[in-house]
């Protein structure tokens, strides 16, 4: 009898389940979440049934869905804010499936790691997956040194890792094997999302709002609410290396007169500048990749009394 025809109930059932991937900054989070969904994918809408948490992409198989989860960066708090900010990491660690401590393979582990790791060890239920990243950019001897000192890492700390795993993004086949390693770690549950879920159209909605909330900031009295902004497009530059990637971003802000264009764009454009850098580095923040932001100021006369131009700008 070959162990093909060896069929359990529970091996057929589909799982669903939320991961959340930690590690310092450039551990290659961003990298992996859109290696593994398969597309450049930031956030998907934010469906309150199944998570208060930004969706960060989701890795549809037939046999499970496995959505990636976002956690604020944790940090040392300073102030009252950022520990509120810690609270609200330690309880989407709580509340997910299985968490993944990214760590490259080209950096000694630092105290920067320590700290996350020592964070991750009061977190005793969930399970959690070591993920030395970025092995393509070392030889196989500093790659097995990395994994000694990470399985150590977890021993002085108390943490049990479920596996230790090196990937590389740029290849393909640790990546699956990385999804297959995830999903037994989820609970059986059908699809949490329909299947074609990996939109962007929420994204663009959020790059606006954040683009509109920098325009007005300073000027909400000259404009309460005369500001629209319609983001036109969104796309990765092309010829970037993957690790240097930029996303272009063109947007209009759409003004109802002629007169409000002074206001905004500001003396010798002054304030329209102020506008895309504030605004950049919250989309930045949002989207987790470099941006270049093209703004422009446009009349729509009288919009907000316009359906039709209400359509257009997303009303």
């Amino acid at each position: 009898m070959g162990a093909m025809s060896v069929r359990t109930e529970s091996s057929a059932q589909h799982r669903a389940g939320f991961a959340c991937f930690v590690g310092r900054p450039n551990a290659g989070k961003s990298t992996l979440t859109n290696a593994l969904v398969g597309t450049k994918v930031a956030i998907t809408s934010n469906r309150p049934q199944t998570t208060r948490h930004t969706v960060r992409g989701i890795v549809h198989r037939p046999d499970a869905q496995l959505v990636l989860v976002d956690t604020p960066g944790l940090h040392k708090p300073r102030t009252l804010l950022g520990e509120r900010l810690n609270d609200v990491v330690r309880t989407t660690w709580a509340e997910v499936d299985v968490i993944g401590f990214c760590l490259p393979a080209d950096q000694k582990l630092g105290p920067g790691d320590r700290f996350i790791a020592g964070e991750l060890a009061g977190i005793k239920k969930t399970p959690k997956i070591a993920i030395v990243t970025k092995t393509d950019l070392v030889d196989s001897k500093q790659l097995a040194e990395q994994l000694l000192a990470v399985d150590q890492l977890g021993r002085d700390l108390g943490i049990e890792w479920a596996e230790i795993i090196p990937v590389s993004a740029v290849g393909d086949q640790q990546v699956s094997l990385l999804a297959d390693l995830l999903v037994p770690m989820l609970p059986e549950s059908p699809p949490l999302y329909p299947e074609g879920d990996l939109t962007d159209e929420p994204e663009q909605v959020m790059v606006a709002e954040l683009i509109r909330e920098a325009a007005l900031e300073g000027v909400r009295d000259e404009l309460p609410h005369s500001i629209a902004v319609v983001v036109e497009e969104m796309l990765p530059r092309e010829d970037r290396p993957a690790d240097k990637p930029l996303l272009d971003i063109h947007a209009n802000v759409y003004i109802e007169r002629p007169s409000q264009k002074g206001i905004i764009i500001g003396p010798k454009g002054k304030r329209l500048k102020e506008v895309g850098v504030k605004s950049r580095k919250h989309i930045e923040a949002l989207l987790g990749t470099p941006v270049f932001l093209d703004l422009h100021v446009k009349v729509a006369k009288d919009w907000q009394r316009d359906p039709k131009q209400l359509r257009k700008l997303g009303f």
